[in-house]
């Protein structure tokens, strides 16, 4: 970390998200700009010099030398995080590592990996890990008419209501890993405000050619599958469960494999209307 300390540090800022205190430096004063297009949903500006998480970004670019640029670098406290040519490359690297801790150390929320819509005053909780299907499922209901939580994680209070963090989806084209940033009003979408008590959660997937043949589980099954995917479970369980108990006994747990989003959609409504 002294090392890093030496180097010329030309900007930064910290901020508070969710109860956990971030901050960013900067070699170059414009990279600033850039950095704040991924900070997460609801973030705040902090003027206090303490932080839970300091992030440094080393940006390169062209160097004296014709035909060389230095790499862009990015470390979390002392350690390097990424390593990139491209600055986007590690930025989104930033972004990923910045979410995770912050879902991991919210004080005072429990946030579990899943996409979340609302749906006539309730919320539609789809747990799933990266790649999933969850952000195409999300955004085919949004589609439809559902509002806008989530594409990442639900965030719940302690009376598991699930709160918005409706950052600009990531949408992956088919058999492909990058994703395009898209806000989702050029989906004709529009974001939630107000937290919403769960209504229905859906342990889905995406298989090619699969049917929609979905089951109820129980309380207690739908428990387990949100534990599957809840950040801070290894770190403070004491806290998370009594919240996802809540969650689970006042919703109904669907589960299947699914095909194309857009043959699910309906179903899905559906079943939280009913």
């Amino acid at each position: 970390m002294q090392k890093l300390d030496r180097l010329v540090w030309t900007a930064g800022l910290s901020f508070t998200a969710y109860g956990v205190r971030v901050g960013v430096r900067v070699n170059r004063a414009e990279a600033l700009d850039q950095v704040r297009d991924y900070l997460p949903p609801q973030w705040k500006p902090s003027s206090s010099p303490m932080v839970d998480r300091l992030y440094s970004l080393v940006v390169g670019g062209s160097d004296s030398r014709p035909n060389v640029r230095r790499f862009n670098l990015l470390y979390g406290d002392a350690a390097r995080l990424a390593r990139s040519l491209e600055l986007e490359s590690v930025l989104r690297s930033f972004e990923s590592d910045m979410q995770y801790y912050i879902a991991e150390a919210a004080p005072r929320r429990v946030f579990v990996h899943a996409g979340v819509i609302g749906w006539r005053g309730r919320a539609v909780l789809i747990p799933g890990r990266s790649f999933s299907g969850k952000t195409t499922l999300v955004a085919e209901l949004v589609r439809a008419g559902a509002v806008y939580y989530s594409d990442e994680y639900a965030v719940l209070d302690s009376s598991g209501r699930v709160h918005p963090y409706a950052r600009p989806l990531a949408i992956r084209q088919r058999e492909s890993t990058e994703s395009e940033r898209r806000p989702v009003e050029s989906l004709g979408g529009s974001r939630g405000g107000q937290p919403l008590s769960v209504g229905l959660v859906v342990v889905t997937e995406y298989r090619s050619g699969a049917r929609w043949r979905p089951r109820w589980l129980s309380a207690g099954q739908g428990a387990l599958a949100l534990l599957n995917n809840t950040v801070s479970i290894q770190r403070n369980p004491e806290a998370a469960f009594p919240v996802l108990k809540r969650v689970v006994s006042q919703a109904r747990i669907l589960k299947g494999a699914r095909g194309e989003a857009k043959s699910v959609v309906d179903s899905i409504l559906r079943s939280l209307s009913e």
